[in-house]
């Protein structure tokens, strides 16, 4: 134990019983209750929770102390849920975070013109990317397992970046004369690691958060576990309690639909791994998108 974390416990006449450590956190018990210590990131946050509760929002932990090294926290003792239940605990405390932080900030042009330009700079990028790679596999005499998997499932690809495309235009028709953006605090870390729940659902690691549009958080919770649960139902519950506009909804998909940059340098095995995933995320994004908006029977 260093000297500054000694400080703080001492400050805080914490007699520690047992220090475990978890994920990079200290749990201490002592006669006072359970604590957990972590390392002080380059951000205050300090200021974030303040405001969070002048919004009535409080689903994250009570920070007990700080000194310049560490801060110490109240310890949420996870109840074991099934992690559905935490997904959809997920949804319903970005719904409330984001309504009870809205507002709209005025934007100039050149705010939307950059997203769109960057987009479309991606885009061609990708294309080119994928049109050099199936022209170097289709050189193969007897094509490599992973090279096959890409090479049968190449026009997906060159679909969804025309999807993207098409998108992108769209979505610049609808927001070219907007002057106002919604905007909201966004948690912008979201996995299912970062809910704890005990008489509430808790979020926490708050060291990213930042003022931005809402479907970023949505989109970084769909990056890590779209394979994981059925994102239609739980958009439809985030959506129940906080409605996307056109705009939005329409630049969510375009951004999950966008393919990733799937890099070759591996080994064979691997390759096949990586390549199985990046069709996998793709087939699962585009019956996300298409089926979204449909009526259930």
């Amino acid at each position: 134990m260093d000297n500054e974390l000694r400080k703080l416990i001492t400050k805080n006449n914490l007699s520690c019983k047992k220090i475990t450590l978890k994920n990079n956190v200290r749990i201490i018990n002592t006669p006072k209750g359970t604590f957990a210590i972590k390392k002080k990131t380059s951000k205050n946050i300090n200021n974030v929770y303040k405001y969070l509760k002048s919004r009535a929002f409080d689903y994250f932990p009570e920070k007990v102390d700080e000194n310049d090294e560490y801060e110490i926290y109240e310890y949420i003792d996870d109840i074991d849920e099934p992690i559905e239940q935490k997904a959809i605990d997920i949804m319903y405390v970005l719904s409330l975070l984001h309504n009870k932080t809205t507002f709209y900030k005025e934007v100039d042009f050149d705010y939307y013109k950059e997203i769109y330009e960057n987009v479309n700079y991606r885009l061609e990028y990708l294309y080119n990317y994928y049109n050099d790679i199936i022209a170097i596999i289709e050189k193969d005499v007897y094509m490599s397992p992973s090279n096959y998997l890409i090479a049968r499932n190449i026009t997906k690809v060159y679909e969804t970046i025309k999807f993207c495309q098409d998108g992108i235009e769209k979505w610049y028709e609808l927001i070219k004369d907007k002057k106002r953006m919604r905007v909201a605090t966004i948690h912008n870390n979201v996995c299912i690691d970062h809910i704890l729940k005990k008489d509430k659902p808790y979020l926490i690691s708050w060291n990213k958060n930042k003022t931005d549009m809402p479907i970023y958080d949505l989109l970084c919770f769909y990056k890590n576990h779209y394979l994981d649960f059925d994102f239609i139902d739980l958009f439809h519950i985030y959506e129940s309690r906080y409605l996307l506009l056109e705009e939005e909804k329409l630049l969510l998909f375009i951004l999950i639909a966008i393919p990733d940059k799937l890099e070759l340098n591996d080994t064979e095995y691997n390759l096949c791994v990586k390549s199985s995933h990046f069709f996998d995320y793709l087939y699962k994004s585009e019956n996300l998108i298409t089926t979204y908006d449909q009526p259930k029977h």
